[in-house]
């Protein structure tokens, strides 16, 4: 995948998490919630000025560097073409659009804004760029079981 196309796709999924959150802000913010799905899913306007599950609150400087510095690692990688499985490459593109994505609103606003409330679970409010964040950190973290697990057979398999 070429330089450009890779900018493209992260330009693209930080753009559309802006998008949202302007949405939200304009939308949401001024009525504070609104029901989605009766009793499963509705949108309530959060600032977290934390990390995942509400952590490291009131810890903005220390986020925005400890995330600026793993997006620079990351777009690296990216770039630099030492990825060569597509399925890996683009885990790590979602993660580093969503990653971008929080890091404007911590570096612009000081948090990160937060929308996504499932009702039927005990479970954190989140946003589009978590989304990314979190589906892409699952999918490496499978496929990355799932090499060394094939890498584990194969030695096994050479001791015999």
């Amino acid at each position: 995948m070429t330089r450009m196309i890779i900018l493209a796709l992260i330009a693209l999924l930080t753009v559309i998490d802006q998008i949202i959150k302007f949405f939200v802000i304009k939308d949401i913010m001024p009525i504070g919630e609104l029901p989605v799905l009766n009793g499963i899913l509705r949108l309530r306007y959060v600032e977290n000025t934390g990390a995942v599950f509400g952590s490291l609150q009131n810890s903005t400087t220390v986020l925005i560097i400890l995330t600026s510095v793993i997006l620079v690692a990351c777009i690296f990688l990216l770039m630099s073409k030492k990825i060569d499985n597509k399925f890996l490459f683009s885990s790590l593109l979602l993660i580093v659009s969503g990653g971008i994505g929080n890091l404007i609103d911590r570096i612009a606003r000081g948090y990160v804004i937060d929308y996504i409330e499932f009702l039927f679970v005990n479970f954190a409010i989140f946003n589009f760029a978590d989304c990314l964040v979190t589906v892409g950190a699952f999918s490496m973290m499978g496929y990355l079981i799932v090499d060394l697990i094939r890498d584990l057979r194969k030695a096994k398999n050479e001791e015999l």
